[in-house]
């Protein structure tokens, strides 16, 4: 059976069935739990700073005029450095130049952090604002190898919580049995090749990339 147009959706019929108010979110869902809402904080609390000195990966989400952006960071546990009960610091890595974050951030202050441990099903959720700093004293705090991050965000905390543990289990993200060969997969330089029409990347590129990597780390 055919179901009848629902939304009308930039002038294009939508065919799903598509949720358009908070109250119908509401009436979907029902409301949480205590144990959903207690566990939002305004300040890093002990138990969150514990979380976030094992973390060696996070995700920063920011926005922008051109619209969202996701970016991993990942370092040593504890990369990210808890500087007060309110405030954050993340150094900025070698990476791709696009800075794409860091423009965000620069035109508008929105940003969130997804801390993820390995092994561990809890993640850790971070909502608040940031800036972009190049004090010669922190940059040079947050040096590896002689090597200081061309720029720190600075991330004022408003609201941290953990998130449970059901993503993960449903991923079963940490199981190395499911863990998937990365041969089966187009390489960075079969998408570069493919999308540039093989000016750049290609064997060469993947042949050259881990020596690159080695050499620009830090």
């Amino acid at each position: 059976m055919r179901v009848p147009p629902t939304l009308l959706y930039n002038g294009v019929m939508n065919e799903w069935a598509t949720v358009s108010s908070v109250d119908q979110l509401e009436s979907l869902y029902g409301q949480p739990g205590e144990a959903s809402t207690v566990k939002v904080a305004s300040r890093l609390t002990g138990h969150y700073r514990a979380l976030i000195a094992a973390s060696p990966f996070a995700v920063l989400a920011t926005c922008g005029p051109e619209g969202l952006d996701c970016s991993p960071r990942g370092d040593s546990p504890g990369f990210v450095r808890v500087a007060d009960d309110s405030t954050l610091l993340l150094p900025d890595r070698r990476g791709n130049n696009r800075i794409d974050s860091l423009r965000n951030i620069v035109r508008g202050p929105r940003v969130a952090l997804l801390f993820l441990i390995p092994g561990a099903g809890t993640t850790l959720r971070v909502n608040g604002r940031a800036r972009v700093t190049i004090d010669p004293g922190l940059l040079e705090s947050f040096a590896v190898e002689g090597k200081a991050p061309r720029s720190v965000v600075v991330i004022s905390v408003d609201e941290v919580y953990f998130q449970c543990a059901r993503a993960i289990m449903r991923g079963d993200l940490w199981n190395p049995a499911r863990h998937v060969d990365a041969k089966r997969l187009p390489t960075p330089g079969d998408i570069l090749a493919g999308m540039s029409g093989a000016r750049v990347g290609g064997e060469a590129y993947d042949r050259e990339w881990p020596e690159r990597a080695r050499k620009s780390m830090w």
